[in-house]
């Protein structure tokens, strides 16, 4: 079969660009615009450099505005948080439906937790916070991030329950055991793959109806830290994940920080 033969670049750009007509009619200078009897030459300079206006505005890029500072304040939460009234060393967040796409839907329930005011809470990637899928999506997704570069840094991640179990309105009783739970979710604390043998402890913990599961994992391999502590409930039609990470540096300088901010999560 011959090979079909191809015109050269140059060859394509002068067909597809015309030279007989210029872009902007009245860009020659000896071209002067015809006035009509009743317009003066003042007019005509006036309304000349409008139209130019108009169009040269249209060729310009669209500009998108950054999301608004409500879905993620890049500054200390110090600076903007009440301070917890159990700790007055640390603030208390609580997320309302203007935090997050699946408060607005109704799709969680409202949940808390404390923080060292020098924390920052961190942007959430929109394909990773669930607004494309609400209230109905089939994948766990992030709520909320918050990080200090010296300590460590959180997220909340939730669940659908369908995605657990097929009962509706399930506490976490009725999902199973802590082990079982970690075993589905436990890629979610790491980041990308779980190992029953990085599983240090687990505990339950009530607080009034409301049940906890509790977790203590060493994640050489994790891609959110080397160290993890994580806390999981039920309510509604979803299930919420707690995640406190850290390397080992901030490890050992963090344990109690980071437990502290786990232990003071509520939904």
């Amino acid at each position: 079969m011959a090979a079909a033969s191809v015109p050269p670049l140059s060859a394509i750009f002068s067909a597809a660009t015309p030279t007989s007509k210029p872009i902007f009619p009245h860009s020659n200078s000896s071209t002067k615009p015809t006035l009509k009897p009743h317009q003066s030459s003042k007019e005509s300079t006036t309304i000349s450099r409008r139209k130019f206006l108009n169009g040269s505005l249209a060729l310009l890029p669209l500009v998108i505005s950054p999301p608004p500072p409500s879905q993620a304040k890049e500054i200390e939460v110090g600076t903007y948080l009440p301070p917890s009234p159990i700790d007055p060393s640390f603030v208390l967040f609580k997320a309302t439906p203007k935090d997050t796409p699946a408060l607005r839907a109704g799709n969680v329930q409202p949940y808390q937790f404390i923080l060292p005011p020098t924390w920052k809470q961190m942007r959430v990637a929109n394909i990773l916070s669930g607004n494309y899928c609400q209230p109905k999506c089939a994948e766990p997704w992030v709520e909320v991030k918050f990080e200090d570069e010296k300590q460590g840094k959180i997220q909340v991640v939730a669940s659908p329950l369908i995605r657990l179990t097929n009962k509706p309105n399930a506490t976490i009783e009725d999902i199973g055991s802590p082990d079982k739970l970690i075993a589905s979710l436990g890629p979610f604390v790491t980041g990308n793959t779980f190992d029953p043998d990085e599983l240090l402890e687990t505990s339950v913990e009530k607080h009034g109806d409301q049940t906890y599961y509790k977790y203590v994992l060493e994640t050489p391999y994790a891609l959110t830290g080397s160290h993890n502590l994580a806390k999981a409930t039920a309510k509604g039609n979803t299930v919420v994940l707690f995640v406190a990470s850290a390397n080992d540096k901030q490890w050992q300088s963090s344990q109690k920080t980071l437990q502290a901010i786990l232990d003071s999560f509520e939904v």
